[in-house]
């Protein structure tokens, strides 16, 4: 049956669905809900305080309905046992016709806050109890429409989705079958089914992708074996100003030992914050560049290029090594003169953005490329980079450094195509970041003492989720709207700078550039300071509403101070609870990672990296125990002869559903 045969698919549908990689039966089948919305069980209006709720009462007087700035809101209050629960709709007049007085009715919706106090905010009738499906918004189709569009292509299912697992490994692992898993991972009967479902599915995907990366792991490209003698680690290490730590010169060894292969190396070095992953870069360029061979290191932003393009000249050029930069926003006869001393060998080592790979850079002797993890290359800039390599068929040598701290059993998953070194030591004389929770009641005081620091002489930032104030998030500090208070406010007189996502390149580039200057005292951001800054005499980080970020992301944010000698604090202004006292506790980005992980899964974890949304769609349940035991059943599979005949069906089918994907990401 094609899609079009399907009741509701017509020629424009059929294009939004193929926008969203959704071409045939079976994938609409796998295009599974992001998230369930729990309309079983009612709670007491009393107890409706955050998230989504379903409610049920009274309305006991008429709605009311107002106007301002050309929007509408519908006001109302809904009654139960325990008390009432205050109710708004922003621009849904109709919800006046559709709240009878003194009738029960259920209400599902998120709670929000409205001049510090609880309301229940756009929420929906609901007429029957369900676990709703929640789907990936797909353009021009509706979120009724799709569910209808689902109910019936799941009427195909026993022909589109044949059975994909072994039976035995099926039994041995108690999965159940896949029709009924597709099914109950739709439209769920009950919260048990629902897990069934979804761990059958996960179970699968996450096998799935280990056999295909393993397939791929086999075809390592061909690399150029560099003649580096067995002291050139020691004595790169003898010519810094400070000791290596132990994880550090075992860390150096594994590259080395890869360097001098004819397989191209693809290794990622992980490490916390801080741990000296740049140190090691600059080791793996520095025993490259003595074998004759060039080295090429890409940062995710020009500042950062610019900032290791400055570490590298104190730290290489005393060895000979002759370094240059190439990025972007160089002007024109700039950029092309940086071109040539690539394609001449005059640069042997050189640092910039992704730029650095495009088509127009040639180099002499390309023999390794450090990039990190935002940048794992695709297929097309694969056959780029073997092009580059020192004769046009060898591919480069490559180290992906990441600074994402991730419990190595879930970094060898994720990065499964690639070889793992994980540096779990930091130098000593790092200052801990001191880290506090901040209530609200406390946030002047605080501010205060931010002014203090700066007056002191050091600098500050503030990040905030939002850029502007949003009307549906009356509770939630925006960017634009804390730099104006802060520099008409708590900081006035003070040098503040204000800074987002998608603000103009080159504004981007001045504020920050600005800051790392010392010509602003502090910063106001998104996340946007997540990677890409490094100022030592930042010693204040402020988060506002830290609630809705994720532990990873948090400690993300701390490593941006603590950078210097000067003892630094990071405050999160939020109601303390048990996630954000994990941070207090403890400095570890290890540590933080797998609560990270325990607490939130790890499709959240990756965040919306490139390994995050592909691994989104294998880590449904962000269940390690589970993502242990595929990786134990594939181990098996491969290793017990009298199961070749399952590893077979594992791998045929692997190729089949993963191989465009893995191509995409995959390194080797």
């Amino acid at each position: 049956m094609e899609l079009s045969a399907i009741k509701g698919i017509g020629p424009t549908r059929l294009e939004s669905l193929r926008a969203v990689g959704v071409c045939s039966l079976r994938d609409l089948l796998y295009f599974l809900p992001q998230r369930y919305e729990d309309r079983t069980h009612p709670i007491p209006c009393a107890d409706a305080n955050g998230g989504e709720v379903l409610v049920m009462g009274v309305v006991q007087d008429a709605p009311k309905l107002s106007r301002f700035n050309g929007l509408t809101r519908v006001t109302a209050y809904l009654w139960d046992d325990s008390g009432k629960l205050p109710l708004v709709w922003y621009n849904q007049p109709w919800m006046m016709q559709n709240l009878p007085v003194g009738q029960t009715i259920m209400l599902f919706g998120r709670m929000g806050q409205s001049r510090g106090k609880p309301v229940l905010q756009n929420a929906q009738r609901v007429t029957e109890p369900c676990i709703l499906p929640v789907y990936r918004a797909v353009k021009g189709i509706p979120a009724k429409s799709f569910r209808e569009m689902m109910q019936q292509a799941l009427e195909q299912v026993d022909d589109c989705c044949p059975e994909t697992l072994p039976n035995d490994l099926r039994i041995r692992h108690q999965l159940c079958e896949l029709n009924f898993a597709i099914r109950q991972a739709h439209f769920p009967l009950n919260v048990e089914n629902l897990r069934l479902a979804r761990r059958r599915l996960a179970f699968e995907q996450m096998l799935m992708y280990q056999a295909a990366l393993g397939l791929l792991r086999g075809h390592k490209a061909d690399g150029t074996a560099l003649p580096i003698s067995p002291d050139a680690p020691d004595k790169f290490w003898q010519t810094l100003p400070f000791p290596p730590t132990g994880a550090q010169k075992r860390v150096l060894e594994e590259i080395a030992a890869d360097l001098r292969c004819d397989r191209a190396m693809s290794r990622l070095v992980q490490g916390d914050v801080g741990c000296g992953k740049t140190a090691l870069a600059f080791g793996a360029i520095a025993m490259t560049c003595a074998c004759g061979y060039q080295a090429a290191m890409m940062a995710p932003t020009e500042i950062l290029a610019r900032q290791h393009y400055e570490s590298a000249k104190a730290m290489l050029e005393p060895l000979g090594i002759h370094c240059g930069l190439l990025i972007g926003s160089m002007r024109p006869k700039a950029k092309r003169e940086a071109q040539e001393a690539c394609a001449n060998g005059e640069y042997q080592a050189v640092f910039g953005t992704h730029a650095l790979i495009s088509e127009k850079v040639a180099y002499q002797k390309l023999g390794l490329v450090v990039t990190d993890e935002q940048h794992r290359f695709g297929v097309m800039q694969r056959s780029t980079l073997q092009q580059k390599g020192a004769d046009g068929t060898k591919a480069p040598h490559v180290l992906v450094m990441s600074a994402t701290p991730i419990p190595r059993t879930l970094a060898l998953i994720l990065y499964g195509d690639l070889d793992v070194s994980i540096v779990d030591e930091l130098p000593p004389g790092r200052t801990p970041v001191k880290t506090r929770v901040v209530p609200e009641e406390k946030r002047a005081g605080m501010y205060g003492f931010l002014r203090q620091e700066v007056l002191k002489g050091h600098q500050a930032y503030v990040v905030c989720p939002l850029v502007e104030d949003s009307e549906m998030m009356e509770d939630v500090r925006s960017a634009q709207a804390t730099f104006d208070a802060l520099k008409n406010g708590e900081l006035s007189g003070l040098r503040v700078g204000l800074t987002w996502g998608a603000q103009p390149a080159d504004e981007k580039a001045q504020v920050l550039s600005e800051f790392s200057a010392g010509n602003l005292d502090v910063l106001v951001s998104t996340t946007v300071i997540e990677v890409g800054v490094n100022v030592p005499n930042a010693s204040v980080m402020v988060i506002e509403n830290a609630e809705r970020f994720g532990l990873s992301q948090l400690h993300q944010l701390r490593g941006r101070v603590g950078r210097g000698s000067a003892e630094s604090w990071c405050f999160l202004l939020a109601a303390e609870n048990e996630r954000l006292r994990i941070l207090t506790q403890t400095n570890d980005g290890f540590i933080v990672a797998q609560k990270d992980l325990e607490l939130r899964g790890p499709g959240d974890l990756m965040g919306t990296r490139q390994s995050g949304e592909m691994m989104a769609d294998f880590l449904l349940d962000g269940d390690v125990k589970l993502l242990d035991e595929a990786a134990k059943c594939m181990k098996r599979l491969r290793e017990d002869p009298k199961l070749a005949a399952e590893r077979q069906q594992v791998e045929a089918e692997a190729l089949r559903n993963y191989r465009d994907k893995l191509a995409d990401i995959a390194m080797n």
